[in-house]
């Protein structure tokens, strides 16, 4: 089967690039999760506390416009960036806005049903480079990268 991932490593020659990705992605997913939940508690009194009559709508549009902005800018969330991750596209490029914009939307759907997610979480533990669901269908792969300073 040809590998449509031409500009990314090859997991087998660059393991490098693979190691450690699956637990750092969970890391890096609870670092985010926490930041999302504390900007939207944050606008709960920015708000005038309108936002708690439509805080499940709130937090949704928090975690959509984080992942997005951030995904866009960086290729990587601020917990991704932390953990020394970030994502690539087949042809090894940063993502730009509409990729990161699907693959939040990816991601927000999988993660709204059980069956998806779990399949999702599978393949990251027993492909060869990691990727979930949203990765299969766009492409994209994390990969470990040098830490900021």
């Amino acid at each position: 089967m040809p590998d449509h991932h031409w500009g990314l490593p090859d997991p087998d020659m660059h393991a490098e690039f693979y190691e450690g990705v699956a637990s750092k992605r969970l890391a890096a997913w609870v670092i985010d999760t926490l930041l999302i939940i504390a900007i939207t508690l944050l606008m709960i009194p920015l708000s005038f506390f309108v936002a708690l009559f439509f805080l499940p709508l709130v937090g949704m549009a928090v975690n959509i416009l984080y992942r997005a902005i951030t995904l866009s800018r960086h290729s990587a969330t601020p917990g991704m960036r932390f953990m020394a991750i970030e994502f690539r596209t087949a042809q090894g490029l940063r993502m730009d806005t509409a990729t990161a914009l699907f693959h939040t939307l990816g991601y927000t759907l999988s993660i709204a049903m059980v069956f998806p997610q779990i399949v999702s979480i599978f393949l990251m533990l027993t492909g060869r480079r990691g990727q979930g669901l949203t990765d299969h269908a766009l492409g994209t792969v994390a990969i470990n990268r040098a830490a900021d300073i």
